[in-house]
């Protein structure tokens, strides 16, 4: 990379940061000015965009003389989809790619990171994301029923419309409605890992990842030819056949699967709703197919496409109302490994979800495509990415009455990203910034910077800021409740954090502040000329907590726990955000063991949460409540696995919204064969 590129981005990155008063204040500094667009008017918004776009430019074209170097020379070109390196001591040391968009070593990432792998997916009994997701540190679900309704997911008490979520690098978001990842669509089928980022992340990703971002990954295939079937049954009539196999035959792999999971239900609504049983049915496949076209390039396709429909009671007392959702993810990727210091990649991805509801007329289709130029430039400790991305969304809503007004509208953001890594001794850095030109809301410029420092044998301390932001969504703006008007919401938020691991144990503590303002709220009527209410830019909210995590191995058992402290509150009256606890514990523990020819695991979970409230008056009471889940598994003969779950072993009522049950006692049985 040639050295007047480099400094272009430590004149974007890093200048404007020297004069600050001391390292902390100088990001607190760096954060507030981002939020108020002053990098833009201190260094005029046309240089300060051309600087950016030059230095991607010299990313960009880089490879025209790399191309002239030896093929035996070049290295496995990148790839989005995580993997593991070897360690120093040979065990394989995790990689996450969500944190910065580029490949990291698990021991190199700044940020409040999550892995979920396969085996705790098998193991969690899920029938969707959210359900699965609600069992992590800082993260809390709240539901209208059973699986396949309504359903959000709180990250460090943040609203779920601002997580920003990705299926096989995806982006997957709903223009309907507050917006926000159709939890309840996304099944978990062929799901192998997922990673959790807690944190603002619009430097990197754009809009929406105020709180955090959910990147989910589908199998891919690799080795020989490996088939799997698994089937299996609960009560409330739930059912459940997978099926699907992977591989990898010369230059290409493969792999393809698909799952379908019935249930009868239970009744959602006991108080006031229809008085029948409120089931689901969810049919899902995903496939993906690569081509290695030689050492240092490859294209990749991957694929999607979930149905469900879940009965609910609305507003209509003996209606057998449905809920239709269905959620479809394609994406296209060319990697290219143009030299052993610098790569690129080229991905086009469309995600679609239609969202119906039967009898009731209501009808809402989202369409998202992307486009992403990505470069990666490593040099000792040294990485830099230069991004180019563009955005189009779209929604179609139809008027369902004469009071209601039908949206056909479409909108665009490009952006330009650039970032910056160092890993070297005790010290670490990752700095990012980005801009995106909105085609309603003109310039967002959002940026982050983020420091860890190894003061000891195992321990780190880190520290962050960073600015995010979340564009309206188009029925915000043009329904009948909407405002045309309407600004995005920015937040800025300030994190410390404390961590230690050795060997299997770990333990880690954060602490967070994120201040959200122009938040949008549904109010009185108002300048929309709705009776019933307008979207408007009035609130305000913090969001701030501690979060304490940890694992440790006491004999042959394997424990972790999580505990949450928080207070998301509406900055205006004090009051703690609808939906939301102050406290959540998380306990599970896990064993080993061999018995004739069975390899068992049995393990227990224990989720503690605090009262919470369903209204922004604070005014109607959720109580509290503990649950119970156990589960195990069991390997015999050589390809079988048999498992086993049940959730809330003692029977506890709770609730995750007013007037909505839940299931109760639940236990599930199932058996799968995949060979070896």
């Amino acid at each position: 990379m040639p050295m007047s590129s480099f400094y272009l981005v430590f004149l974007v990155l890093i200048r404007p940061q020297r004069k600050a008063r001391g390292y902390f204040h100088g990001l607190q500094r760096m954060c507030a000015c981002m939020q108020r667009g002053c990098i833009a008017s201190r260094y005029p918004m046309k240089t300060s965009l051309h600087s950016i776009a030059l230095a991607v430019a010299a990313l960009g074209f880089a490879p025209v003389a790399a191309l002239a170097q030896a093929p035996g020379n070049a290295s496995s070109p990148s790839s989005i989809s995580p993997s593991a390196t070897p360690s120093v001591d040979g065990d394989a040391m995790p990689v996450v790619v969500t944190a910065t968009r580029m490949a990291q070593p698990l021991t190199d990432v700044l940020a409040d990171v999550t892995l979920i792998d396969e085996s705790q997916i098998r193991q969690s009994g899920a029938v969707n994301i959210a359900d699965l997701l609600q069992r992590q540190p800082g993260l809390e679900l709240s539901r209208n029923g059973g699986p396949g309704t309504t359903s959000s997911m709180f990250m460090r008490g943040a609203d779920t419309r601002f997580t920003a979520v990705y299926i096989d690098g995806v982006r997957v978001d709903t223009q309907s409605g507050s917006g926000g990842a159709p939890w309840e669509a996304i099944a978990l089928g062929q799901v192998e890992r997922i990673e959790i980022v807690r944190g603002p992340a619009a430097a990197v990703y754009g809009s929406d990842a105020v709180a955090g971002v959910v990147q989910i990954f589908t199998k891919k295939g690799e080795g020989a030819f490996s088939p799997y079937v698994g089937i299996g049954a609960g009560n409330q009539r739930t059912a459940k056949a997978e099926a699907g196999f992977s591989g990898k035959t010369g230059a290409v792999d493969y792999a393809l699967g698909a799952q379908r999971s019935v249930s009868r239900g239970f009744n959602t609504k006991p108080v006031g709703g229809n008085p029948d049983l409120d089931g689901y049915r969810q049919t899902a496949i995903s496939g993906s197919l690569g081509w290695q076209i030689n050492q240092a390039h490859r294209l990749e396709l991957t694929g999607t496409h979930t149905r469900m429909d879940a009965q609910y009671d609305g507003f209509a007392p003996g209606q057998d109302d449905h809920a239709l959702n269905r959620l479809t993810t394609l994406g296209a990727t060319w990697s290219a490994q143009w030299s052993k210091a610098y790569s690129t990649r080229l991905s086009v991805s469309e995600s679609q979800q239609r969202y119906q509801t039967t009898p009731s007329p209501y009808l809402s289709e989202t369409r998202l495509r992307n486009y992403l130029l990505q470069n990666e430039w490593r040099h000792g400790d040294h990485q830099v990415t230069a991004a180019l991305e563009r955005r189009e969304d779209r929604l179609d809503n139809p008027a369902r009455d004469a009071y209601s007004t039908s949206i056909h509208q479409t909108r665009h953001q490009n952006a330009v990203a650039l970032g910056y890594g160092y890993t070297g001794g005790a010290h670490t850095l990752q700095v990012n910034v980005r801009h995106d030109r909105d085609s309603e809301f003109g310039g967002q410029t959002t940026g982050g910077i983020a420091y860890g420092y190894a003061f000891a044998p195992g321990w780190r301390a880190t520290a962050s800021v960073g600015t995010a932001f979340r564009v309206p969504t188009l029925y915000q703006r043009f329904s009948e409740y909407g405002q045309p008007a309407l600004q995005p919401e920015k937040s800025r938020n300030v994190e410390l954090g404390l961590h230690w691991a050795q060997a299997n144990s770990r333990f880690g503590v954060t602490a967070y502040r994120n201040k959200v303002s122009n938040l949008i709220t549904f109010g009185a009527a108002g300048p929309c000329g709705n009776a019933f209410g307008c979207y408007e830019n009035t609130g305000r909210a913090v969001l701030e907590g501690v979060t304490v995590s940890g694992a440790h191995r006491v004999g042959r058992v394997n424990l972790s726990a999580s505990l949450d402290v928080q207070k998301p509150r509406d900055a205006i009256t004090g009051k703690l955000l609808a939906r939301r606890a102050r406290q959540i514990f998380k306990l599970s523990a896990d064993t080993r063991f061999h018995t004739g020819p069975f390899d068992w695991t049995v393990g227990a979970e224990l989720q503690a949460t605090g009262r919470r409230y369903d209204d922004a008056a604070n005014k109607n009471v959720l109580h509290g409540y503990g649950l119970m889940n156990l589960y195990a598994s069991a390997n015999f003969a050589r390809d079988w696995q048999l498992q086993a779950r049940i959730d809330n072993v003692a029977d506890k009522p709770y609730q995750l919204a007013k007037g909505y049950a839940t299931p109760g006692r639940t236990f599930y049985v199932g058996l799968r064969w995949a060979p070896r």
